[in-house]
């Protein structure tokens, strides 16, 4: 029996495959100063209370005084977040990330009679202020975005005591965290020759890709039990999210929790609706190609655990980072230069935390950190994490873009616009791989790739996208969130979404526990129209050249200067409507019938 491979510890990784965390802080030290630099803030906030509608010059130095704390507080949170995520069991970077977090709550506190005052200012004295001092101009669209809310702004007392709560409003998912990236164990897995592979969040995903059904099997089973085995913990810790959601909806008046999560992006709740609307008059290609995967993988059954696995096998081998980092960047040749200029920079400055290791936060992340990007990897050389390598990328690009054309206040991009940047990145990597193949084996391989993005991002996000919304009415009616209530609501949209020829083993219904998305506020459906709106720039830059890419650079350098969605309509995007989405769409069923055809023989 073979050994089970050892999960390495953090110092048995090479410096080159680790992120260059010391770019930001050199020290932990230089970190604790900056965090009695940020609390210097609290006194110096509250000396501005009662004071910012009396001239221009007093709102000017209150806006740059909130600029000035925007990057302290970008570096404080990066560093502190990024060292957690290391090793979630280091409890020193814990206990840091806590106490800037109870820092942040302070400074919110101090700062809450703001917006209420700002809302006071008279329209006609507040436009008075930008001629009698042009200086001012550099922050009008962060001061218009906090007035376009004025019908949720409460009064000062009452924007204090929400400022307060806060702090508690975080502990869901602080707490999700840990359970899942600390504590939870999952036993080996075993493979159908009978050897043990240990199981993680990290090797999950690897596993279900496996041709060995077995493996795959185990690996689902595995994992899956362990997630139900805490059903009723997670299921508390998830209401408890709900419930904090609807506190904050309810206390600002929004109808429900996701207008006021969509509110604070600017982003109308009719494109979250037309997305789950859209996907539920398309799903015949969603069973169209279930049937095909069944039919392709020779099973009598086709299972949840077999929707992973390549279609095509013997294809692709294990890709070494530096042979990824390279495809990426020839890939990314249709951006220019001056991009993949940067692109490179990232790779050779460490901006990437490769690999693995014992207690590292699981997944993919890019954080934007002011002195550049910081990507995080889970790196195993499959042909998915090339692609993740690509999307993580055009997170990176986005932020550093932003961060380099817009000021603080003006850089940071709202979630809506986020998974734009990253997908164009990963289509046009695929079109990159289908140019150059000219083997029908290898471009089968591809394209399963490809319905794989359409399966998991735009059926399977909204999918979930449509869970978060369900859960939050029934909540909203009073349905107590219990693990059977959840588990019966996830089942019967698996089984709408797959439809009737996959069995839907219960181990599925358990899904939603291991989803940390769930955490962040109405976020996932996100992932699909941002794939909608990245297919349609890919497509747009490949067909025009020169002057799409002006225009998607524009887009990339914008950070949240404008509204999203006339950022993407600068870009050549409208998702006010749902012709991006019915478009993508009608891209996946082209492909199945592609696939359809290059399997024939």
């Amino acid at each position: 029996m073979a050994e089970t491979k050892k999960i390495p510890e953090r110092a048995e990784l090479a410096q080159q495959d680790k992120w260059a965390i010391e770019d930001i802080y050199a020290t932990d030290e230089l970190w604790e100063a900056g965090l009695e630099k940020a609390r210097g803030y609290i006194p110096k906030i509250a000396a501005f209370a009662g004071h910012l509608g009396e001239s221009a010059q007093m709102l000017l130095a209150y806006a740059q005084m909130e600029e000035e704390i925007e990057v302290l507080a970008s570096d404080l949170a990066n560093y502190a977040m990024r060292r957690a995520d290391e090793d979630v069991r280091v409890a020193k970077y814990q206990a840091m990330t806590g106490r800037l977090m109870s820092s942040f709550v302070e400074l919110n506190a101090a700062g809450s009679f703001a917006t209420p005052e700002l809302m006071a200012i008279p329209d006609e004295t507040f436009e008075g202020f930008f001629t009698a001092c042009p200086e001012l101009e550099r922050y009008r669209r962060y001061l218009l975005d906090i007035r376009r809310r004025r019908a949720h702004v409460l009064s000062p007392a009452e924007e204090k005591l929400l400022a307060a709560a806060g702090e508690m409003a975080q502990a869901p998912d602080n707490i999700y965290g840990l359970l899942t990236d600390a504590d939870m164990k999952f036993p080996d897995c075993t493979d159908g020759e009978g050897n043990k592979h240990p199981l993680s969040h990290g090797t999950y995903i690897s596993y279900m890709e496996s041709g060995d059904r077995a493996l795959r099997k185990s690996a689902f089973e595995n994992l899956y039990h362990t997630y139900g085995s805490f059903g009723n913990t997670i299921a508390a810790v998830l209401a408890s999210q709900v419930k904090q959601l609807q506190f904050f909806a309810q206390a600002r008046k929004y109808g429900s929790a996701m207008e006021a999560s969509l509110d604070v992006t600017n982003v109308p709740t009719s494109v979250y609706t037309n997305l789950i609307e859209a996907v539920h008059k398309n799903l015949d290609k969603m069973y169209r190609y279930v049937d095909l995967r069944k039919k392709l993988l020779g099973v009598d059954e086709l299972h949840m655990y077999d929707l992973y696995c390549p279609l095509i096998e013997g294809v692709s081998g294990r890709t070494p980072i530096e042979e990824a980092k390279k495809t990426v960047y020839d890939a990314l040749a249709p951006l220019g230069e001056d991009y993949r200029k940067v692109l490179q920079q990232g790779f050779d400055n460490r901006w990437i935390d490769v690999y693995e290791n014992a207690g590292k936060r699981s997944g993919a992340y890019s954080a934007g950190a002011r002195v550049h990007p910081y990507v995080l990897l889970n790196y195993t050389g499959t042909l998915d994490s090339q692609f993740t390598l690509a999307h993580e990328m055009g997170h990176a690009m986005h932020s550093y873009l932003s961060n380099h054309n817009q000021n603080p206040l003006d850089a940071d991009y709202v979630i809506f616009v986020a998974e734009v940047a990253s997908t164009c990145n990963e289509a046009l990597l695929m079109e990159y791989l289908l140019g150059k193949t000219t083997d029908k084996k290898e471009r089968a391989y591809l394209i399963n790739h490809f319905l794989e993005q359409f399966r998991t991002t735009l059926y399977r996000q909204t999918m979930f996208a449509e869970f978060e919304l369900n859960v939050g009415r029934m909540a909203q009616e009073g349905t107590s969130l219990t693990p059977e209530v959840l588990n019966a609501e996830y089942r019967r949209l698996n089984r709408l979404y797959f439809g009737e020829n996959i069995v839907l083993d219960h181990e599925i219904d358990t899904e939603w526990m291991r989803i940390p998305h769930f955490y962040y506020n109405y976020y996932v459906f996100q992932y699909a129209t941002g794939y909608a709106a990245a297919i349609a720039l890919s497509r747009r830059i490949l067909r025009e050249g020169a002057p799409a890419v002006k225009d998607y650079i524009g887009f990339l350098s914008g950070g949240c200067s404008k509204s999203p969605i006339d950022l993407l309509k600068g870009a050549g995007v409208d998702m006010s409507t749902t012709k991006p989405v019915e478009e993508a769409l009608s891209l996946f069923g082209e492909l199945i019938g592609e696939m359809e055809e290059l399997m024939k023989d």
